[in-house]
């Protein structure tokens, strides 16, 4: 019987130590990715700059300061050559590989810098401008050989700097790794998320109050239950194919819009919100409806009055997890095409869009070594906004969770 004894507190140990290593595993490898993140997308949201001397007084822009604060400004120095001027003043400053220097679209920064000061056209000035990949590349220890030699020399004369690059946060996609942003995506994620809990939040707790509150137990509400629970399983490649043959083939709605895309999310996640209803409109105790029907309250009263609202915090927290999800699936949105390259962020639901999954994906698939710092940058502002969510759904369930 000892032997018996310590054999089971011998085992019981290792499941103890197998359950901890586990633990450990498995905090290493998300430790492992939050730094991996975050070592590479830290310098996706720093702008690496140079200053470039601009003398306009001499440059003589057919521009007048008035033109400067109309509507206008934009089209006024592009029709007279400030493009042109930036590089002539690079290739000053810097000699013949001048215009490698710098961005393509360096001389947007030197526009909004006239823009913000008029007087700067009687005079010169010295403004930070974002530096061209190559030129990013060559800092780092790669790249061609003139461009280190370039990199070396601006070092030296303390010429290059680093900012935060705001532009990534409220810009589009591009091109160029060093002019892209996520503002466009993130834009589009907020109005395929809108369609999408404007879709499933509300047939979703009404099929719930109805399986649970109305139909009556048969060979049909089985059959439906049984459908929902695989429904909520089904891999959302097969949605996106959904949404194609629906949405698109038959419908004939807008490709790459957010509207096509939220109402395919939304049949995604209806499943889940559903489920988690269900067991929410479940768990509110039958007393509550027979004290509600006691004193004279209709069937609707008691369910709008009193098992809603008490069964909202669960209702509330399968939305909310089933949005995080929505938020971060990127198949479905292939499949509709939302992966276009989008310059402008959409204005409204029909307009071309993409979303952060989607802009991350394609962003990976690019091979300039920007990118790669973009693409974590953007991964970690998507983690950002999964963990607000969960965070949300948290605080939620405690905040209005009650105890029978």
């Amino acid at each position: 019987m000892q032997r018996r004894i310590r054999r089971r507190y011998a085992a019981e140990r290792r499941f103890r130590l197998i359950g901890l290593g586990a633990v450990v595993l498995s905090a290493g490898f998300l430790a492992f990715l939050l730094i991996t993140m975050l070592s590479n997308g830290i310098a996706g949201f720093t702008r690496t700059e140079v200053t470039l001397p601009i003398d306009f007084r001499a440059a003589q822009l057919d521009v007048t300061p008035q033109q400067l604060e109309s509507r206008g400004a934009d089209l006024a120095l592009a029709g007279a050559g400030l493009e042109e001027l930036v590089e002539r003043s690079a290739t000053a400053a810097f000699g013949a590989h001048g215009p490698d220097v710098i961005s393509p679209h360096a001389w947007t920064g030197v526009r909004d810098a006239l823009k913000d000061d008029p007087s700067l056209l009687n005079r010169k000035a010295a403004i930070s401008v974002p530096v061209s990949q190559d030129l990013k590349s060559a800092l780092d220890g790669a790249g061609k050989p003139e461009m280190q030699a370039i990199a070396a020399k601006l070092k030296q004369h303390d010429m290059i700097g680093s900012s935060f690059d705001f532009g990534f946060l409220m810009s589009a996609d591009s091109t160029d790794p060093t002019d892209v942003g996520i503002w466009g995506a993130v834009k589009g994620s907020l109005f395929t998320m809108l369609v999408t809990l404007a879709i499933a939040f509300p047939i979703g707790v009404l099929s719930a109050v109805y399986l649970e509150e109305y139909a009556r137990k048969n060979r049909w509400t089985d059959l439906i239950e049984v459908s929902i629970n695989n429904l909520a399983a089904v891999p959302s490649i097969i949605f996106g194919l959904l949404g194609l043959a629906v949405f698109l083939s038959f419908m004939n709605l807008p490709r790459s819009a957010s509207l096509v895309g939220g109402l395919t999310l939304a049949l995604m996640i209806m499943p889940v919100i559903v489920i988690a209803s269900r067991n929410a409109i479940k768990a509110v105790p039958p007393s509550i409806r027979d004290a509600a029907l006691g004193v004279g309250a209709s069937k609707v009263q008691v369910i709008f009055h009193h098992v809603l609202p008490l069964a909202l915090p669960g209702i509330l927290t399968g939305t909310i997890i089933g949005m995080a999800r929505a938020l971060g699936e990127t198949a479905p949105l292939l499949m509709i095409g939302m992966r276009a390259f989008i310059a402008q962020p959409p204005e409204g639901l029909t307009d071309p869009a993409t979303v952060l999954p989607v802009q991350i994906f394609l962003w990976s698939d690019q091979i300039s070594r920007g990118f790669v710092e973009r693409t974590s940058a953007a991964i970690i502002v998507l983690l950002l906004f999964l963990l607000a969510m969960n965070a949300l759904a948290i605080y939620l369930r405690n905040r209005f969770e009650t105890r029978w």
